[in-house]
């Protein structure tokens, strides 16, 4: 018996098979059974056997491809963006614990990260490593909100002890019992996956962080992510306030914070000792261009990245980052990249778009790609419906170069369609 997640797609179809393999097929059909990926290749070939037995949408003149992949983002900052500050400190000072003071207020909290889920969305972005605020009724809007999506995301509610206004502060007593009831409740339950969340280590004590060293240890599956090395005053105050730790990374390496499905966020001021120990540790970086920029924070090394073949995806980190468009990030990341020296090619960036930001948060082998049972997170391209973009692609001559042009001029206006699990959502731009 059919379900309403079998459906087949016949358009342009783009995917990675891994870093240095893809598949195009300027004719191609993907073919799902229950929200999964049954088949995928040259359309003219499977409409021999599909064809009669499973719905089939013709979307030909569009570009399939996986959903996109955001590996850092806020969901309680949507209010904050594009506001001015000097450096990283002051903006958190003057603009985030102040907005984030007001979801609080559970009908705020539920309409703000409605519109958060809305945005996300239509950008292309079917799966993230989401920040929440302190307020355990955040974290809930966000995974309650993604169980309605049947969206794939890792999120987690953020840890505050000090350092912070009053309001924002939890009480660390209770830091333990909270994050255990929420692991229980949201770890792996259907599409999520919970995340320790500590801010960084300027707002939580160590009696905070023992305490999730502790739930890391008890839970030794779920993922912590973190904001490490954004900011030179940042890194100043961490070793102020942890003069027994030898550097910034080691105040999480001592909690047992750094492993396999650690997010460190930023890192663009790692000394080498650390690059050498985020390798050896299998954790994972997320480079936020966009949001460097702005805050003026620094230029994160890509390229050494590649060459050590560290895990990295890339990370809106709205509201520092200015878009919550990937496409606007990629192209930002290459900017950033090409400052120093760099110009990674389209195909390495889309593959940190997809496949590889799927690996680097640990969430490759559910999404990604188009391989057999993979689930069904897609997105469609209308690549003419900027003018500006049309014309330019009127004069590729390959995929690399049709990717290159739609990251550097694409936007929302170009996501026509967005899947999650088969399903098509109705989402308004």
């Amino acid at each position: 018996m059919m379900s309403t997640n079998d459906i087949a797609i016949r358009s342009s179809i783009f995917h990675f098979l891994s870093e240095e393999k893809y598949e195009f097929f300027e004719d191609g059909l993907l073919v799902l059974i229950d929200g999964l990926v049954q088949e995928m290749g040259d359309a003219k070939e499977l409409l021999k056997r599909w064809e009669g037995i499973i719905p089939i949408r013709d979307e030909r003149g569009k570009l399939l491809m996986p959903g996109f992949i955001d590996g850092h983002i806020h969901a309680v900052q949507n209010g904050i963006l594009a506001s001015y500050s000097d450096n990283l400190l002051d903006w958190l000072d003057h603009y985030t614990f102040p907005y984030e003071m007001h979801f609080q207020n559970v009908s705020f909290c539920e309409n703000d990260i409605k519109e958060f889920y809305r945005q996300l969305l239509s950008n292309g972005t079917t799966s993230a490593a989401i920040y929440s605020s302190v307020h355990p009724q955040s974290l809930t809007q966000i995974m309650e909100e993604s169980l309605k999506l049947n969206m794939r995301i890792i999120a987690g509610k953020t840890n505050m002890d000090r350092n912070a206004p009053d309001e924002l502060l939890e009480e660390t007593s209770s830091t333990y019992a909270t994050h255990s009831a929420f692991i229980e409740k949201y770890h792996q339950h259907k599409r999520l996956n919970y995340a320790l969340t500590p801010r960084f280590a300027i707002t939580s004590s160590k009696q905070q962080l023992e305490a999730l060293a502790l739930l890391k240890k008890n839970y030794p599956k779920i993922h912590v992510q973190t904001h490490i090395s954004e900011n030179d005053n940042e890194i100043q105050s961490v070793k102020e306030l942890f003069p027994e730790r030898k550097d910034y990374l080691d105040v999480y390496e001592h909690y047992g914070l750094v492993a396999e499905n650690t997010l460190l966020g930023h890192g663009i001021h790692l000394s080498d000792s650390e690059w050498q120990r985020v390798k050896a540790s299998g954790a994972s970086l997320v480079h936020c261009p966009t949001s460097n920029l702005f805050l003026g924070s620094g230029l994160f090394k890509l390229k050494k990245c590649f060459e050590m073949k560290i895990p990295v995806a890339l990370g809106s980190d709205v509201g520092g980052g200015t878009s919550f468009s990937m496409l606007k990030t990629a192209a930002a990341a290459y900017h950033v990249a090409s400052l120093q020296g760099y110009k990674p090619s389209a195909l390495k960036m889309f593959f940190l778009l997809g496949l590889g930001g799927a690996q680097a948060l640990g969430i490759g082998h559910k999404v990604g790609n188009f391989e057999l049972g993979k689930e069904g997170d897609f997105i469609l391209i209308d690549t003419k419906s900027l003018p500006l973009l049309k014309n330019r692609l009127e004069k590729t001559k390959n995929i690399e170069e049709i990717l290159f042009a739609l990251m550097m001029l694409g936007d929302d206006r170009n996501i026509d369609a967005v899947y999650l699990m088969g399903k098509r959502l109705n989402i308004e731009n």
